[in-house]
């Protein structure tokens, strides 16, 4: 996917060493690029302790979609009791549209793998797993080349860089469907167990990989380490939001002049990365929504554009989620209320079925949905949609069932008008869904 020019002023943390090598170069063409760096620095200069407390002052956030301290999660594993400890990267990316962690991986796995290094070596894990979606062949064959070379030259491995610190790294390709990218499912997976989520707690750091203290880190969370490792706590905290410093990658699709993914510090206004970074939208169109977050986010209206602010805790608040890291802009041509029962279905395919509430419920959900869009509502479905969505949430395992619901309830709290249109009047304003009547200005429906 093409990668689109970071706002202006914007430092280069996650993407800046892309152009610098190939992938497919040797461990020499890598380190000019400025890749392992850090990692011989820090193992041979700092202890672990320190490298802990350099990641807390820096304030770096997970990337992954929850937006969880890093190095609180890191804390955690340290303070828990265990033979052994373990880091696992989380590559799988499981909304099927996304291509963020997917980027890293085949453009710079050095920088993935001094990441992991760094976070073993800071919790003192000696062995650490790189979980990618099994498709992602390019991927995982660069990955496994960037493997071998790093522990030819002695900076993974047994003794890593002679200073007594033994880390192995294995990279597993994990098959599966979207549950799979959540934590525990994830680590389910790589055990070869059933993959479906636990229950929390205890959380990973606590009991992971075989019962033992575990980090899952997202790939582009590991990703940022080289640079703070390199440039300090302080300079990752002087870019971005406040209270979730440094840059993040975004993934903007849809009715735009430049689809692609970028480079963008958090806290930039929706607004100002659909007109500035992605050209604004297609010549003839207008803007009618935004998804943000993927198959479980929800719906913006261009009203809340300019005041919502790309940070996982701005999201939640307006009814998205920072997930996947996407946005896909709807234009006036798009049903909303299908799109979202288009979601809940895909949601619904790709639950585990561990719970009643996500087996169940959220195919409910889509059914309810499915009604509307052929012109079949019942007057209880506005609120069965309500009461069922609830239920969902609360009875969540993880956070394809907690989230299940966003895309229908985003549509009920944005566009009212258009959701009414569905479940009261058997009418798409949009002249989508069949056999449904066409809304028509000035007439009633």
């Amino acid at each position: 996917m093409q990668i689109l020019a970071a706002p202006k002023g914007t430092p280069s943390i996650l993407l800046g060493r892309i152009a610098g090598y190939d992938p497919d170069g040797t461990l020499a063409e890598a380190e000019k690029a400025g890749l392992w760096t850090a990692w011989k620095r820090t193992a041979t200069t700092l202890s672990p302790q320190a490298v802990l407390r350099l990641v807390s002052d820096s304030g770096l956030r997970g990337r992954g979609g929850a937006g969880y301290p890093t190095a609180a999660k890191w804390r955690a594993c340290v303070a828990a009791e265990g033979d052994a400890r373990y880091v696992v990267v989380n590559g799988f990316e499981a909304d099927p549209g996304a291509q963020l962690d997917r980027t890293l991986l085949e453009r710079d796995p050095h920088a993935v793998l001094e990441g992991l290094a760094l976070a073993a070596y800071a919790v003192g894990a000696t062995r650490a797993f790189v979980a990618v979606r099994s498709t992602f062949a390019t991927a995982l064959r660069r990955l496994e080349a960037a493997l071998r070379a790093a522990e030819e030259a002695g900076y993974l491995g047994s003794d890593a860089l002679g200073t007594g610190f033994d880390l192995g790294v294995e990279v597993i390709g994990v098959p599966g469907g979207f549950v799979v990218g959540e934590e525990t499912t994830l680590l389910r997976a790589i055990e070869n167990k059933r993959a479906q989520p636990d229950q929390r707690p205890p959380y990973p750091s606590q009991r992971g990989l075989w019962g033992r203290p575990t980090v899952v880190n997202n790939v582009e969370t590991i990703a940022c380490l080289p640079w703070i490792a390199a440039n300090g706590a302080q300079a990752f905290r002087q870019v971005g939001d406040e209270t979730n410093p440094g840059t993040t990658l975004v993934q903007i699709s849809g009715a735009v002049n430049r689809p692609g993914i970028a480079e963008v510090p958090t806290g930039v206004p929706l607004r100002r990365l659909i007109d500035r970074v992605a050209g604004g939208v297609r010549t003839g169109a207008t803007i009618k929504a935004v998804l943000v977050g993927g198959p479980a986010g929800g719906f913006l209206p261009p009203s809340e554009l300019a005041s919502t602010v790309f940070a996982p805790d701005a999201l939640a608040t307006r009814g998205g989620i920072w997930g996947s890291g996407t946005l896909v802009v709807a234009d006036e041509r798009t049903c909303l209320v299908e799109m979202a029962t288009l979601m809940e279905r895909y949601l619904s395919d790709e639950s585990c079925g561990k719970t009643i509430p996500c087996r169940i419920g959220v195919r409910r959900l889509y059914e309810i949905g499915q009604r509307a869009t052929r012109g079949l509502s019942r007057p209880t479905d506005p609120q069965l949609l309500l009461d069922l969505a609830a239920d969902v949430r609360d009875g969540a395992l993880c956070g394809l069932e907690y989230c299940a619901p966003n895309g229908l309830l985003s549509v009920m709290r944005y566009f009212r008008q258009e959701f009414d249109d569905h479940f009261e009047r058997g009418s798409c304003p949009a002249g989508v869904c069949t056999p449904l009547r066409l809304a028509t200005p000035g007439l009633s429906a």
